[in-house]
């Protein structure tokens, strides 16, 4: 099982400023190139002080000349509120700048508040999605593309420069029939619990294994599952980052589910639902043995590569800590292991 950084992008006090925000993101992707890390993963969010990324492949762009050949993933390009003739230029050139090393995961946008705000009806999304991908991927695989769709018509068209390193597609889905759907097309397959239960990550690591399993015979599509993930030194620790967590996700429930109270791109923390005890439960923030035991438990389910997220609002001095531990006392006893399981 490999293991993959997510460049959380959290801006809890914006007087921080963006300048000290993408430093800090730099130099977490050049830390986890130098710790064996497979991957660096990169969001979308607009409008909001959380996973603060308003442009992943220029990101991804800077990033490849900061590393030299660490795997640069985004999580996710959203493609409903962009023009795909434009975009798909953009992934092209993104792809030569990164001489290759782009993934490029792409959805539908998560957050009402943003999208509504740049546009795009929330109840468009889902078909808004579907077409643009079909459309991306007809102007990234083909001259000469025309269309007449539902919110796409155009004239033949060649997206310049085409594309010469691979570009990998992976899809951004959480519904478990959504998840059997598309990796049943062979497509790579983003998803999280967020901060549900390990039954809700099993039907849909379980999804993926019986949807590949219906696909092409040696089909190579892989899953990438984020959750978050913090290796405390202690348990004093582990309490300090849970809080940190409740907190956060106090915000994101806001956006994520929530009424979208945002003050000046500052997200309000919100009474949860769920307890601090249950999302401990979830989540992954806990000492070594433990961590290890539950991480063995992902990679015998089927789980490819684990999107760690683990920026909560602590010190950037402690998450490149935390990384440099996880690296040298967890990732060792997880590589190469995997089992798959259809349930």
């Amino acid at each position: 099982m490999d293991f993959n950084h997510f460049l959380s992008s959290y801006l809890p006090n914006p007087v921080t400023g963006g300048i000290r925000l993408y430093a800090d993101m730099i130099e977490q992707a050049q830390h986890a190139e130098a710790l064996g890390y497979r991957g660096i993963t990169i969001p979308e969010h607009h409008l909001i002080n959380i996973l603060l990324v308003p442009s992943p492949l220029q990101l991804a762009a800077h990033l490849a000349a900061k590393t030299k050949t660490i795997e640069l993933v985004t999580s996710i390009a959203v493609l409903p509120i962009r023009d795909m003739r434009v975009f798909a230029g953009e992934v092209v050139q993104a792809s030569i700048l990164t001489e290759g090393r782009l993934v490029l995961g792409v959805g539908r946008g998560a957050f009402g508040y943003e999208v509504e705000r740049l546009g795009v009806p929330r109840g468009e999304l889902k078909p808004r999605f579907e077409e643009s991908l079909a459309v991306l991927e007809a102007l990234l695989s083909r001259e000469d593309v025309a269309w007449d769709g539902t919110y796409y018509k155009f004239d033949p068209l060649t997206v310049m420069p085409r594309p010469e390193y691979p570009i990998p597609l992976s899809l951004a889905v959480m519904a478990p029939e959504g998840i059997e759907a598309v990796a049943r097309q062979g497509y790579h397959v983003q998803t999280t619990p967020l901060g549900a239960d390990h039954a809700t990550l099993l039907a849909q690591v379980n999804a993926f294994t019986r949807g590949k399993a219906a696909g092409k015979a040696g089909a190579s599509n892989r899953l990438a599952l984020q959750r978050g993930i913090f290796l405390a030194r202690n348990a004093a620790d582990a309490h300090d980052k849970l809080t940190l967590a409740q907190d956060y996700y106090s915000r994101f429930d806001n956006v994520w589910s929530g009424p979208g109270l945002v003050d000046k791109g500052s997200i309000r923390p919100l009474p949860r639902s769920q307890s601090k005890e249950e999302l401990g439960c979830n989540l992954l923030i806990c000492t070594r043995d433990e961590m290890i035991d539950r991480l063995s438990a992902y990679a015998e389910a089927g789980i490819d590569e684990v999107i760690s997220t683990s920026n909560y609002g602590q010190s950037q001095a402690e998450t490149l800590d935390m990384m440099a531990r996880f690296a040298s006392e967890v990732m060792p006893h997880l590589k190469g292991l995997r089992q798959r399981a259809v349930a």
